[in-house]
């Protein structure tokens, strides 16, 4: 699928799951998006669990959901970082609101738990924190990934490519809509 010259937001805050963030951005670069990764400040670096380091281009405040055609929250520890921005919710849930493309893998379902979004939908993630999104209305099963309308979640890193390729399926879909 090409993507060209559409965008991708990525939500990047300290201790995000280093595959988890570069494998999706990199696989959505080679289908031609351009993937912005946002985070707490703008041209800021950022590591990873294991000492990755990215960049930013924009702070959460910079950004508006609608020049975006997906939203992408990896895992790691990240996610319990980023539910605490009033913007990171406030995104989240223009996405959703919008029916766009919302991918999350392993502990980012806190993101989306806590913007309130999971009622009604089925859903994976890591196992530790499947009460976490049951709790929040989700349906919660043991799949490498899972589609439920615009959401696409992931359980952890052996189940990137999977995830991943779901995800561009999604965003291709909504480009054919």
């Amino acid at each position: 699928m090409e993507m060209k010259g559409y965008k991708v937001l990525a939500f990047v805050d300290e201790e995000f799951e280093d595959l988890e963030m570069w494998y999706p951005v990199l696989r959505l670069r080679e289908a031609g998006a351009q993937v912005d990764l946002v985070g707490p400040k703008a041209n800021t670096v950022y590591h990873g669990k294991y000492g990755v380091p990215l960049q930013t281009e924009y702070a959460f405040e910079d950004v508006k959901s609608k020049d975006y055609l997906g939203l992408y929250v990896p895992g790691g520890w990240a996610p319990d970082k980023l539910r605490r921005y009033a913007d990171v919710i406030r995104l989240t849930q223009e996405f959703h609101k919008d029916e766009k493309p919302i991918a999350h893998i392993c502990h980012a379902g806190w993101v989306l738990a806590s913007a309130k979004i999971c009622k009604g939908y089925t859903m994976t993630s890591t196992p530790g924190i499947k009460d976490d999104l049951e709790n929040a209305g989700a349906i919660w099963v043991d799949e490498e990934v899972v589609i439920d309308r615009n959401i696409v979640s992931g359980r952890r890193p052996p189940d990137l490519p999977a995830f991943t390729k779901a995800f561009v399926d999604v965003l291709a879909a909504r480009l054919n809509r």
